[in-house]
Parts: structure tokens; sequence; C-alpha cells
């Protein structure tokens, strides 16, 4: 069964996978479903990592054949495919250039020199090291090490302010440049009036429409949404073609990829002059116009899917501010020397006025 009780470093007894160099542990309490479902994971990473090209030719304990096992490993499956998509790109990238080494001999200045080489990259060298402390953690829970090196290093601090939120001016200047009946114009109407990711809106078709809504089941949180169609969204929508597999397709009739679709945006972008902004600037204007007026953050969330209200509260609080700001403006007193106040004046008031205006 290849599965047997072991101690971890921490003394603790755990269900322990091991079938040849392939090793993982199992979670799940023995003979339970969830059990079980870890137990075909385990053995498809063995299966998967045995018929891996170039898997014969990674040294055991090596950063190369650490990886592959953890591509195989419950911990990553488990994982949403765009997740898994980002973190294996980062990882892999890192094997190409360091795969031979052993993972035993990696020690905490060899990760801070790695990281700190990528100094001119910050949002690169975060990402590595958040990776490589998951890489290593499995390799502890494997026993290939007894620590990690890459926990407690600090990366590096990155002062942004996230995608820019488009203004009501950017919207207007969009759809002039990008009037109706064009994949332009539809792909700025699926992205603010539904207020989904690009990778959403990308997979959005004919097939998830019933009546006036549209279905989306999110990607990132596995979020599941029934969206009122806007009319505005509607009008975009009477022009598109029902025989395609999905709303927005590519010059040849394909589907986009979140990324290809990303960059043609910013072109369009680009064309109407709008420089800085991009699709998911427009989930957070969608946002934005639902605080603005005046609704709660539950139904902002109910529209975009944000996990949690600390997410979505910041729109709120800015629509809240600029109300409460007015009110507390509005309550001040007048000038000093209004006519209300000083009625005798009102002639030399009057030509002050009118030599204010000129």
């Amino acid at each position: 069964m290849h599965v047997s009780p072991a101690p971890d470093r921490h003394g603790k007894t755990r269900l322990r996978f091991r079938k040849g160099l392939y090793s993982t542990y199992l979670h799940a309490p023995l003979d339970t479903e969830e059990f079980w479902q870890e137990y075909q994971a385990a053995l498809a990473g063995v299966k998967a990592a045995s018929q891996h090209i170039g898997a014969s030719r990674h040294k055991p304990g090596s950063l190369a054949a650490l990886a592959l096992s953890y591509y195989q490993s419950p911990e990553f499956i488990g994982l949403r495919d765009s997740t898994k998509a980002v973190r294996r790109g980062i990882i892999d990238r890192f094997v190409r250039k360091a795969g031979a080494d052993p993972v035993r001999l990696i020690e905490r200045k060899h990760v801070k020199a790695i990281i700190g080489g990528m100094a001119s990259t910050p949002h690169a060298a975060n990402n590595l090291l958040k990776a490589l402390r998951l890489l290593l953690d499995f390799a502890m829970d494997i026993e290939l090490i007894e620590r990690n090196p890459a926990r407690g290093i600090k990366g590096f601090k990155v002062a942004t302010k996230g995608f820019a939120t488009w203004s009501e001016a950017d919207i207007a200047a969009y759809e002039k440049a990008h009037p109706i009946g064009t994949r332009a114009r539809l792909a700025m109407a699926l992205l603010l009036y539904t207020g989904q990711r690009r990778g959403d809106v990308v997979r959005m078709g004919w097939q998830h429409v019933v009546a006036n809504r549209i279905a989306v089941r999110q990607s990132k949180t596995g979020a599941r949404l029934e969206l009122k169609i806007h009319k505005a969204l509607a009008d975009a929508l009477a022009h598109t073609e029902r025989t395609n597999l999905t709303f927005l397709v590519t010059e040849n009739g394909a589907p986009f990829s979140p990324a290809g679709f990303g960059n043609l945006f910013r072109e369009w972008c680009d064309t109407a002059g709008l420089k800085g902004r991009s699709a998911h600037g427009l989930r957070k204007s969608a946002a934005k116009r639902v605080a603005d007026a005046g609704r709660s953050t539950n139904q902002i969330q109910a529209l975009t899917g944000h996990a949690t209200l600390q997410e979505v509260g910041r729109y709120t609080r800015a629509a809240d501010q600029m109300k409460l700001a007015d009110q507390a403006v509005d309550s001040m007193p007048d000038r000093s020397d209004r006519e209300h106040n000083f009625p005798n004046r009102k002639t030399r008031l009057d030509k002050h006025a009118r030599k204010a205006l000129k």
C-alpha cells in the first residue's frame, strides 16, 4: 500500500506515502474518503514522475527532483489551476538555473544572495522568495532537510497603488474611441458591467446566459455568481455572434487566453489615449460606481465575488468619506461679508463682485 506511520520533524506521527523516490505525507485520517483521494493523488504523482520527460536525468535530492515531486504532491495538486500555473512558472525558471544543486546544501546565505541579486525586479524577487518557502517546506515534510533556510528572510518593500481605477472621463473616452459593435467596446462592457476579472470574462459565452443573467464561476475563488445583464452590456451583446464558444474571440475566431486578451486590451486603451489603464482597473471602477451610488459592501461583494467584506470596504469607505466631507463643508457658515449679513453694503459688494468676475 506504500503508506506507513512516521514521525515528522516535530515528533508528530503522520501517515507517509513512499514509493521509489517519491514521498509525501497524507493529511486526512486513515480510511476516510479524503484519505483515499489523497492516496490516489499520490499514486498519480508516482506515475507522472516516472513518465515526466527528463525525470530520469534528475539526480535524487536535487532541486529539480524536489520540484518534480512537489508538482505531483497533494499540496500542489489541490491548488487552483491559476495558482498552479503561476507558481510552477516561478519555480521552473529557478530550476532551469539551479536545478542540479543538492537541496540539503542550500543555506540561508544562498537564499539571501539569490533574492538580493534581484533588486532591480523586486516583485519577481518577492514572488520567488514566497515560492521557495513553500517548496522548501515540502522538502522538510519529505525529510530531505531539517529546516527551511528561506523562512524568516525578508523580501523587498514595494510601494504600489495597484491597478489604476478608471475615472468616468476615462470610460467616456474609451467609449468614444470604440463604438458599439466593436470587440473593444464589448470587452469594456463585459469587464465594467459584470465586475469580473479578465480570466473570467474571456470564458463567458452565450451558454452562460439564462434569461437576463450571466452565470459565472470565478477561476480564482471558485465562487459561483449569477449576474443581471445591465442594459449597456445588453446593447454590446446584441452585436455579438451566437455561434462562437465565447463572446470575445481572436481574429481567428478562437477564445482568448487571459494574457493575450490583457495585451490586446491595453492596445485598445492606447488607441483611446488612455495610458496606464488596464482590464483590472475596470473591475475596480465597477465596485466604485456601486459604492458611489450608496450601495453596501455586501452588494459590492455580490457583484465582484470578493472573498471578504474587508476587500471591498475601501470602496464604500471612500464613498462615505466624500459624502461626509460634503456634509461637513456645507455645515460651515458663509462669508461674513455676504449681503445677508450686511444689507447696507449691497452696492459696494455688487461692485466688488463684478470686478472679481471680470
